[in-house]
C-alpha cells in the first residue's frame, strides 16, 4: 500500500445529507401539504393569500394610479373585518392553521392604518383647554340651505341657520356654498351648479361677523379676517384641464378653486384656516372601457392638483395652520400622502372608535372629512355632531388654541395675500 493510499484511507467519510433537510425541502413542506387538503383548507388558504396580496398591492398602488382608483372605494373597515373573519374560520385549515393565522396577522397589521378604526382613542387624552381657546366648525352643507330631503330641492331648509347657530363656533369653514339645478334628472355635473349670493342673509344671521368667499367655500369668523384667497389648482393641472369649461365662465373660481385660505387674527396671532372640499374620487368601474379609464384618470389628476395646491401653500406659509373640511378621501385612500409632512392628524382626539362623517340616510358609512394642523396648534376637544337632516356630512367641531408664534416658511417665501 502506497503512502497515497494511506492518505486517502485516513480522510473522514462525509455522510450524505438526509433527504428533506435542506432549505428547499423546508419551503416545499410549507407550500405543499403532507396530505391532501380538504375543501375547507383550500378555500381558507386561497382567501388568505388573495387578501394578503390585495393589501400589499393596495399599499403600493393606492393614490398613485387611476387604474387602482375603483378598488379604493371599498369600505375601509374591510381591512380589519376580512382578516378577523378569516381567523375565525382558520381552524378549518387544520394542517396549516397556524401559518394561515400568521399571514392574517400580517395582513391585519398592514391594513390597520387604512381601516378607519381610531385605535389611538383607547389611550389618548387631549390636553385641557387653555385660555383663549376658540371653537372651529368645518362642515359640508350639501348645497347651502337647499332642502333636498323634504322637497324637490326648490325650497329652502327651514332649520339651516338654526343648525349653524347650535354649533356655536367662533370660526365656520363651510363648503358647497352653491345650489344645484334640480330640473335635469341626471347625475351631478358642473353645468348644474348655481352660483348664489347669501351675504344679506348672513349679515342678518351673523351681525358683525367677517366673511370670506371663493368658489364653493365660505368662511365666517368672529375675529377679523386679515386676508383671504382661493388656491388656484391650475399650476398642477395637466394642459388639457387648465381651460375653464364654458358652463363655468361666469364663475371661474367654481372650477379653479377647491380650497379657501383665510388668514384670521385670533387673539393677536394670525392663523391660516384652509377650508377644503376636494372633488369626488373616480367612480368608474368599467376599466375595460377606454372612456371610463380616461374619466378616472382625469378625476385623479384633478384630485392630485387640489392636494398639491394645498401642500405647496402650507409649505410656504409661516402662520399656524388649520386644514379642515371634506377631502372626499376615505381612510382607505392613499392620496393623503400628498399632504405636507409635519401636519398633525387629530383623529386620536375623537372619542369614537370608528369615526364616520359620510352619511347615507341614517347609516354612517365612513370618514371623508378630516382635520389637520401644524404642531403649533393644539386641539383640546374634537367631536362630530349629527347633521340633523341638513346634510349628508357630519360637521367637525373642535376647540383649539395656538401654542406659539408663527413659524418660519418650510420652502418658498411667503405668498402675499390680497386684503379684504
Amino acid at each position: 500500500m502506497s503512502d497515497r493510499d494511506a492518505l486517502v484511507e485516513e480522510q473522514p467519510m462525509t455522510a450524505p445529507p438526509e433527504p428533506g433537510t435542506g432549505w428547499a425541502a423546508r419551503v416545499r413542506r410549507f407550500v405543499r401539504p403532507r396530505r391532501r387538503w380538504c375543501l375547507g383548507t383550500k378555500l381558507v388558504v386561497t382567501a388568505t393569500m388573495a387578501w394578503l396580496l390585495f393589501v400589499v398591492c393596495h399599499l403600493l398602488a393606492s393614490g398613485r394610479t387611476s387604474l387602482w382608483a375603483p378598488l379604493e372605494l371599498i369600505p375601509p373597515l374591510l381591512f380589519l373585518a376580512v382578516p378577523v373573519s378569516l381567523m375565525v374560520v382558520a381552524p378549518l385549515a387544520r394542517p396549516v392553521r397556524w401559518r394561515i393565522v400568521s399571514l392574517l396577522v400580517v395582513a391585519a397589521v398592514l391594513g390597520a392604518g387604512r381601516s378607519g378604526v381610531n385605535y389611538a382613542t383607547l389611550w389618548y387624552t387631549p390636553p385641557p383647554a387653555r385660555p383663549g381657546a376658540v371653537t372651529v366648525v368645518a362642515w359640508n352643507t350639501e348645497f347651502w340651505d337647499q332642502d333636498l330631503r323634504n322637497s324637490d330641492g326648490t325650497r329652502f331648509s327651514p332649520g339651516f341657520y338654526d343648525y349653524l347657530h347650535s354649533l356655536d363656533a367662533d370660526v365656520y369653514l363651510l363648503a358647497e356654498y352653491l345650489h344645484r339645478d334640480m330640473r335635469p334628472a341626471r347625475r351631478w355635473t358642473g353645468d348644474l351648479a348655481l352660483r348664489i349670493d347669501k351675504l344679506a342673509e348672513l349679515r342678518r344671521e351673523f351681525p358683525g361677523w367677517h366673511v370670506a368667499v371663493s368658489g364653493e367655500q365660505i368662511t365666517l369668523s368672529r375675529f377679523p379676517i386679515t386676508a383671504h384667497r382661493g388656491l388656484d389648482m391650475r399650476p398642477w393641472l395637466p394642459a388639457d384641464q387648465k381651460e375653464i369649461p364654458d358652463v363655468l365662465r361666469h364663475w371661474p373660481e367654481g372650477y379653479t378653486v377647491e380650497t379657501l385660505r383665510t388668514d384670521i387674527d385670533v387673539n393677536g396671532t394670525v392663523v391660516s384656516f384652509y377650508d377644503a372640499q376636494v372633488v369626488l374620487p373616480p367612480l368608474e368601474w368599467r376599466l375595460y372601457d377606454a372612456e371610463s379609464r380616461e374619466v378616472n384618470e382625469s378625476r385623479t389628476l384633478r384630485r392630485e392638483a387640489s392636494y398639491r395646491a394645498i401642500s405647496a401653500d402650507i409649505a410656504a406659509n409661516p402662520n399656524p395652520v388649520v386644514l379642515a373640511g371634506d377631502l372626499n378621501t376615505s381612510p382607505a385612500m392613499g392620496i393623503r400622502r400628498l399632504l405636507p409632512e409635519g401636519l398633525v392628524d387629530w383623529t386620536p382626539a375623537l372619542s369614537s372608535l370608528y369615526p364616520a362623517t359620510y352619511l347615507a340616510g341614517t347609516a354612517e358609512l365612513w370618514r371623508i372629512d378630516w382635520l389637520y394642523t401644524t404642531p403649533d396648534v393644539t386641539v383640546h376637544d374634537y367631536e362630530l355632531p349629527g347633521a340633523e337632516g341638513q346634510s349628508d356630512h357630519r360637521a367637525q367641531r373642535m376647540l383649539m388654541s395656538v401654542s406659539r408664534p408663527a413659524r418660519a416658511p418650510q420652502t418658498t417665501p411667503r405668498t402675499t395675500l390680497p386684503t379684504t
